[in-house]
C-alpha cells in the first residue's frame, strides 16, 4: 500500500511539472531513452554506439535499489513522462509503470516492455522439491518470472527489438544501429556457445542455491538441474529448518563441491547449509542477477557481458 500511495504522490506532483506540456525530444534534438535496470542500459549502449550524440541514456536504477523494492521518485515519473524511448521489464514489480505511462506528455512515445517482446519465451516462477514456499496471498493470475534478461538467448532477441524501435525514432541512424546490434548479438553468440561447451562437457548437471534463484532462464536454457532455496522474487530472507537440512543433503547426495549465491548476499544461509553437510568444506561462490548494479560500477567498466563471462567461470566451477 505504501508503494502505491508513494507512486500516486509522484504522479500528482509530475501533473503540476508538466502541466504546460513537453517536448517529444531533449534540448539540441537528441532522443531521450530511459530504462529501468542496468541490463536494458547497457544493450542500448551498444546499440546507440560510442560516437552518437543524438541519444541521451538514463538508467533509473543506478544506485543498487533491487528491482523488486524500487519506488520511483518524482523526478523518476518525470523522466518517464517526458521521453521518446521507454525500455522497462513489464512484471509484478514494474506495477508503477502503467500509471506513470498514462501521464506521459510524450505522445509519441515508444514502449518497450522486455516480457511482452518475448511473448511465449516468458516463464512461470516454479516452486521446486525443498524450495521455501512463502505465504500464501490472493493472487489474481499466475506470476511469472522476471528475470528474462539472465538469458543471453533472450537477449538477442530484445537487442534486436531496441535495434528495431530506435530505427524507427532516428531513421538517420537505422543502419548505425543495425550494424551495432548484430555485432553485439554475434557476441552474444559467442558466449551462448561457450555456456553450452561447459554444461555439455561437464559431469555433473545440477546447481544448488542457498539463496533466492533468479537463473531460472540461464540454467533452462541448457538443461542444468536446480535446487534454491527461494523462488527468484521471494521477499524472504530466512531459510527454515527443513530447508536447510534439505539442501545439505542434496549437496551430499549429489557431491556438490560448490554451493551458490546471488550479489549482495551475506552468505548466512550458504554458510548454515554447509555446516550441515558431512563434508562441511563446499566452496560458497556467488553469481551476479546484475540487479544491484549502479552507475558507479558502469563508470568503472562493468558491462552486461562482462557480467555474463563472469558468471560462466562460476557456473563451470559448480558442476566440476
Amino acid at each position: 500500500m505504501k508503494r502505491i500511495v508513494s507512486v500516486a504522490l509522484a504522479i500528482i506532483i509530475v501533473l503540476g511539472l508538466t502541466a504546460c506540456g513537453g517536448s517529444n525530444k531533449k534540448d539540441g534534438g537528441k532522443i531521450s531513452i530511459v530504462t529501468t535496470i542496468f541490463p536494458e542500459y547497457d544493450w542500448v549502449k551498444e546499440v546507440v554506439g560510442e560516437n552518437n550524440d543524438s541519444v541521451e541514456i538514463t538508467m533509473l536504477l543506478d544506485n543498487g535499489v533491487d528491482l523488486h523494492s524500487y519506488q520511483p521518485t518524482a523526478e523518476d515519473i518525470m523522466k518517464v513522462a517526458s521521453c521518446d524511448v521507454f525500455i522497462y521489464v513489464g512484471g509484478e514489480s514494474d506495477g508503477w509503470v502503467e500509471d506513470a505511462l498514462k501521464e506521459s506528455v510524450n505522445k509519441d512515445m515508444k514502449v518497450i516492455n522486455l516480457m511482452d517482446s518475448l511473448k511465449g519465451q516468458v516463464k512461470e516462477e516454479e516452486v521446486v522439491e525443498g524450495m521455501q514456499e512463502e505465504e500464501e496471498e490472493a493472487e489474481e493470475g499466475p506470476e511469472y518470472d522476471e528475470h528474462v534478461w539472465l538469458s543471453l538467448k533472450n537477449t538477442k532477441i530484445l537487442v534486436q527489438k531496441i535495434s528495431d524501435t530506435l530505427g524507427q525514432m532516428d531513421s538517420a541512424h537505422k543502419d548505425e544501429y543495425q550494424k551495432n546490434a548484430a555485432d553485439y548479438i554475434g557476441k552474444l553468440e559467442d558466449l551462448d556457445v561457450q555456456y553450452k561447451d561447459v554444461v555439455d562437457q561437464s559431469e555433473k548437471k545440477t546447481v544448488l542455491f542457498a539463496d533466492r534463484f533468479p537463473f531460472r532462464y540461464l540454467v533452462d536454457d541448457y538443461g542444468v538441474s536446480y535446487y534454491a532455496a527461494f523462488v527468484g522474487c521471494s521477499a524472504e530472507t530466512e531459510a527454515s529448518f527443513e530447508t536447510v537440512v534439505f539442501l545439505a543433503k542434496k549437496m551430499d547426495e549429489l557431491n556438490l563441491g560448490t554451493i551458490l549465491t546471488i550479489d549482495g548476499s551475506d552468505q548466512k544461509i550458504a554458510k548454515t547449509v554447509v555446516e550441515n553437510t558431512k563434508l562441511k568444506n563446499q566452496s560458497i561462490r556467488s553469481m551476479n542477477s546484475m540487479q544491484g548494479i549502479t552507475s558507479k560500477d558502469v563508470q568503472n567498466g562493468v558491462t552486461y557481458l562482462k557480467v555474463m563471462e563472469d558468471n560462466l567461470k562460476v557456473l563451470e566451477q559448480a558442476l566440476k
